[in-house]
């Protein structure tokens, strides 16, 4: 147990500037997270990240290769992924199936750039599970521009947004826009991946887009609460995950994937005690 967690090493390595740019980072991250979860838990669109996940690889990966900003890149990749996803599953009988195809091209062009790419390993290696060493002042100013617009767009459009995610036919028979709000909301969902993608990485970006969010859903219909709660999950996990990385140096993915899905797990067993104590 002293291995994988020495609370004196911790305390010193949380002194380092980096340390604390991570955990500045996290929280801005956790709190995307929470808010936007509930409504990607409610539209069903789990796969969805997961695909803009891996195109954010790829967009990261292509950015290693030019030498301009991983960030921007895994930005650029997401974002296009999530409009092209957004312009080819009109319906959602289809959708899977889109996903699964861009997905695998994707994936596909993303090895191609990490084989080309000449420099450390641990560059690409972090693009999958995550480096915070490589979190600094111009990721914190990228994060948190993007999350105030990902917040302010988030906040115009939850209303008509929230009424499509629950009752979609009813919603199109009032006259809510829900084509136009399908594929600005994937774009919105793309960037807090993307953003995901340099703190948790690619691989276990779920971990902290989806399970907060399903873990809370589990626990209330509310969606007030479900967002509340979802934050707090989310916080909890990435900020978590962090803190107990520091001191074995395990990768951070490791760690928030694990207190997730902890959360997760509690929340099932204490709904199900409830229904059946009822």
């Amino acid at each position: 147990m002293d291995k994988f967690f020495d609370f004196d090493k911790t305390l010193e390595v949380m002194q380092y500037g980096f340390v604390r740019d991570a955990l500045i980072a996290a929280a801005i991250l956790g709190l995307l997270a929470g808010v936007l979860g509930p409504l990607i838990v409610s539209r069903n669109m789990a796969f969805s990240v997961h695909g803009t996940s891996e195109l954010a690889v790829t967009g990261g990966a292509a950015a290693l290769l030019l030498g301009v900003s991983v960030g921007l890149g895994a930005l650029a990749g997401s974002v296009v992924a999530a409009i092209v996803l957004g312009l080819l599953s009109r319906r959602s009988s289809e959708t899977d199936s889109v996903i699964g195809v861009v997905l695998a091209f994707g994936l596909g062009l993303g090895v191609l750039f990490l084989w080309m790419y000449p420099g450390r390993a641990s560059n690409k290696f972090g693009l999958l599970v995550g480096q915070i060493v490589s979190v600094d002042f111009a990721s914190i100013l990228l994060l948190s521009i993007c999350a105030v617009v990902v917040l302010a767009v988030l906040a115009v459009i939850y209303r008509p947004l929230m009424f499509a995610s629950v009752d979609p036919d009813v919603a199109r028979a009032r006259g809510v826009p829900t084509g136009m709000l399908s594929p600005v909301f994937a774009v919105l969902v793309g960037v807090a991946t993307a953003l995901g993608v340099q703190t948790v990485g690619a691989l276990l970006v779920l971990s902290l887009m989806v399970t907060p969010a399903a873990a809370a859903c589990r626990i209330t219909a509310n969606p007030l609460r479900a967002t509340i709660l979802s934050v707090v999950f989310a916080e909890v996990s990435v900020l978590g995950g962090i803190i107990l990385s520091l001191a074995p140096g395990v990768p951070v993915s490791a760690f928030v994937c694990t207190i997730s899905f902890l959360i997760y797990g509690f929340a099932r067993v204490s709904t199900r005690k409830r229904v059946l104590a009822h």
